[in-house]
């Protein structure tokens, strides 16, 4: 059940799982809050925690206000891009052929038809994002199969607003935010393993931080790099 506590300005989701602590969280990009308590906890007594943690909440939200962001893309000349954590410089080059892209040293190279509107660059680059992914996917999810002793049986690739991934284990599939791409490849395999342990254990439980400790250490140092990364647009230099 989810329920919700105001205090002051701030606006707190709350749902109540099979978990022995409480989990307090501010999410990127705005900074919205959820709170995470386990199942017979009094609403009253959520709100008495949330408001002990006000300071730690400001100060989150405060990180994120300040975290650069990237703009909306134009796909036009001299534009910055992130590829696999690193910035690219984008070079557009019109064409009465196939759209495509390719990736030199430091230059994005996107070829498109003369006339092509924003939404077509967009849509260009998007599949090249995909195509980038599924060259790396395969290979990450066999390596965890074999560590974690699970079999995925499908993935799946698809623009999401608000998470990284998600995972269906009663189908035994994963899906992966295609703005992965623009993150390093060890925040990717992260996110895999992430999902693929909900394959094990369906819920945030106890029993899933487990395992992520067990089989993945660093995964909270992950999650937070994952969450404040910049990255924004910026004038290029050459």
């Amino acid at each position: 059940m989810t329920e919700t506590i105001k205090i002051g300005d701030m606006v707190i989701v709350v749902t109540r799982k099979d978990v022995k602590n409480v989990h307090l969280s501010v999410h990127p990009p705005q900074g919205h809050i959820t709170l995470v308590a386990p199942t017979e906890t009094r609403l009253d007594v959520a709100r008495a925690y949330a408001i002990s943690k006000l300071a730690w909440i400001q100060d989150q939200r405060a990180k994120l206000e300040a975290q650069a962001r990237e703009t909306q893309r134009k796909f036009i000349e001299r534009e910055s891009h992130y590829l696999w954590g690193r910035r690219y410089l984008l070079s557009v080059q019109e064409s009465d052929t196939k759209p495509s892209v390719e990736l030199s040293h430091r230059t994005i190279t996107l070829t498109t038809r003369p006339g092509s509107d924003l939404a077509k660059r967009a849509e260009v680059m998007h599949e090249w994002h995909k195509s980038l992914l599924h060259t790396v996917v395969p290979e990450l999810i066999s390596k965890w199969e074999v560590r974690l002793g699970v079999k995925v049986s499908e993935y799946f690739l698809q623009r999401m607003k608000t998470k990284w991934g998600g995972c269906n284990h009663r189908e035994g599939n994963i899906r992966l935010n295609t703005e992965l791409v623009k993150k390093p490849k060890d925040l990717l395999e992260y996110v895999i393993v992430h999902e693929m342990i909900h394959l094990l254990e369906p819920k945030h439980s106890e029993r899933f931080i487990e395992l992520l400790d067990r089989h993945y250490s660093a995964w909270r140092e992950a999650r937070v790099e994952l969450n404040e990364l910049p990255l924004a647009a910026e004038n290029w230099k050459r």
